[in-house]
C-alpha cells in the first residue's frame, strides 16, 4: 500500500479496512485477518497495525474475541458509511466546489463524469 505523508499510517490502514468492510470483503460478525496477517499484507510493523485495530475497536467497528481474533461488529457498515459520508461532506465538498468554481467547470460536465464513473463501477 502506498501511504500518504499527510496522514498517520495507522489511520490510513483503518480507513482501508473500513472501505473493505463497506465493500463486504469482511461482512459483519465475520473474522478479519489477524494483526500479524494484515501487517504482513500492508508491509507495516505489527505495532502500527495494532494501533489501527485499537482505533477501530474504540469506534465499535471491530471487536476482539479473546483467543479467536478480531471480528466486524454488528452495525459497523452503517457506522462507517455515516461517519465517512459526513466527513466527506465536511472536509472535501467545500474544496471541490471551490475548485470547480475557480476553474469554471460546468456542473453538467461533473454530472456526466460521475454517471460514467458509476456505470464503470457497476460493470466490475
Amino acid at each position: 500500500m502506498d501511504f500518504k505523508e499527510n496522514k498517520a499510517i495507522y489511520l490510513q490502514i483503518a480507513e482501508r479496512l473500513s472501505h473493505e468492510i463497506l465493500l463486504d470483503k469482511y461482512p459483519e460478525e465475520e473474522r478479519i485477518p489477524s494483526v500479524r496477517e494484515y501487517a504482513a499484507e500492508m508491509e507495516v510493523n505489527v505495532n502500527t497495525m495494532m494501533r489501527s485495530y485499537d482505533y477501530l475497536q474504540q469506534r465499535d467497528i471491530i471487536f476482539n474475541k479473546r483467543g479467536i481474533g478480531y471480528f466486524v461488529s454488528p452495525g459497523a457498515k452503517e457506522k462507517i458509511y455515516n461517519t465517512q459520508k459526513e466527513a466527506f461532506i465536511d472536509e472535501h465538498l467545500t474544496d471541490f466546489f471551490h475548485q470547480i468554481y475557480l476553474l469554471e467547470i460546468p456542473i453538467e460536465k461533473i454530472v456526466a463524469q460521475y454517471k460514467e464513473y458509476v456505470k464503470q463501477q457497476n460493470k466490475e
